[in-house]
């Protein structure tokens, strides 16, 4: 089969020391302190084995997400630019729906034929954090085209249990839409796990503010619009990402650039729009924290919370007084598995109080899967897709 693999050079960074459980499996927890000069090149591997519990998915869409972006990406002296945990050779990609194409031996829920979108947060189910009910957290999670083989393939494994069925998106959208709606599940889904179950959700009426409206940030100010936020402000950089924004939900948009021409910051927006209190809840989803925080963090409301959903291999300074006096909390989430997130986040799209369709702007061949990688670098789009078959 085909498949993008991403290729890149194990050479840690002076005063970043591997574990040799790193070492031994060539697997980074801090990605961009040791994997270097990334290469992208589409070839000719082996359609993988399909274990007892597993099902083989042929790709019908996959997206481009802000890791792929960063792992293209690279610093000075060829570093990616992804901080999270990382190992190579793999195959990138891990926002996708598909087609079952093969059931392993004790696969019972799913089919031959059957359509399923997956998540891409593998847990172990063993571990301390997965027996708790966290499986975001799980200590050998397996995060699909970043540790583990993705998505941007003609063919990818899926354990039964990470698999949910979209059919029912059939009854709103043509079967081609079914297939690209579908590969949205994952990023909304991130959304949905930041807001309502690590950040604890919120009561209706409120301010939210969105910082970086790339697909998750869109996804923030959909489900926040759903959900009964009486104003929804964002911030970016890029007028095109700002235009989905407001049609997708938020109230007010605004271009940090152009306020820097004015003399404002966020925070002086934020605090001007709510009349002085402050928003309840600033949802980060840029990765661009030495910014965003100090921003928030000077315009929460009293019991307000930051939920940081981007990734920065960045410290910030933080001022702890201001959230003792106003009992402000930082919560950090990451991923989208357990909950019911997956099944409540299709029966939204299902349902039609969910559109998300729109938030696809650009779709490539996987023939051009590169390109869109690419052409992600401008992040001028809110989602790209590569139509694998």
């Amino acid at each position: 089969m085909k498949a993008l693999v991403v290729e890149a050079q194990w050479e840690p960074l002076a005063g970043y020391l591997p574990t040799e459980k790193e070492i031994l499996l060539r697997r980074a927890s801090v990605g961009s302190q040791v994997w270097r000069k990334p290469v992208f090149e589409i070839r000719e591997v082996p359609v993988p084995d399909t274990g007892d519990n597993e099902v083989l998915i042929r790709v019908k869409r996959c997206g481009i997400c802000g890791s792929d972006t960063h792992i293209y990406e690279h610093d000075k002296d060829g570093y990616i630019l992804f901080s999270g945990p990382a190992r190579f050779p793999c195959i990138i990609g891990h926002e996708y729906s598909g087609v079952v194409e093969r059931v392993g031996k004790n696969v019972d829920t799913l089919r031959p034929g059957d359509i399923v979108a997956a998540e891409s947060i593998h847990w172990c189910g063993k571990c301390t954090p997965c027996r708790s009910g966290a499986f975001n957290q799980c200590q050998k999670v397996e995060l699909i085209g970043i540790t583990k083989d993705g998505a941007l393939a003609e063919f990818i494994c899926a354990k039964e249990r990470h698999c949910w069925k979209i059919d029912s998106l059939r009854d709103r959208y043509s079967e081609d839409d079914v297939f690209s709606v579908g590969a949205l599940i994952e990023p909304i889904g991130c959304a949905y796990n930041g807001i309502f179950i690590s950040g604890g959700g919120f009561k209706p009426g409120i301010t939210v503010v969105v910082y970086g409206v790339g697909p998750i940030g869109l996804a923030a100010a959909a489900l926040s619009r759903l959900s009964g936020a009486s104003l929804i402000l964002a911030f970016d950089t890029i007028n095109e990402r700002l235009s989905i924004a407001k049609s997708m939900g938020a109230d007010k948009v605004y271009n940090i650039n152009e306020l820097k021409k004015t003399g404002l910051r966020p925070r002086d927006i934020v605090m001007e729009q709510t009349k002085g209190v402050g928003a309840e809840v600033q949802v980060e989803s840029a990765g661009a924290a030495p910014f965003t925080v100090p921003e928030m963090e000077n315009s929460l409301a009293v019991n307000g919370k930051i939920i940081y959903l981007g990734r920065a291999a960045a410290s910030v300074p933080l001022m702890l007084d201001t959230l003792v006096s106003g009992a402000n909390s930082i919560i950090g989430a990451r991923g989208h598995a357990g909950y019911g997130i997956y099944n409540n986040v299709i029966r939204l799209i299902a349902s039609g109080r969910l559109n998300i369709k729109e938030m696809i702007t650009s779709t490539y061949d996987f023939t051009d899967a590169i390109g869109a990688i690419k052409n992600s670098t401008t992040r001028t789009d809110g989602k790209s897709l590569v139509f694998i078959s």
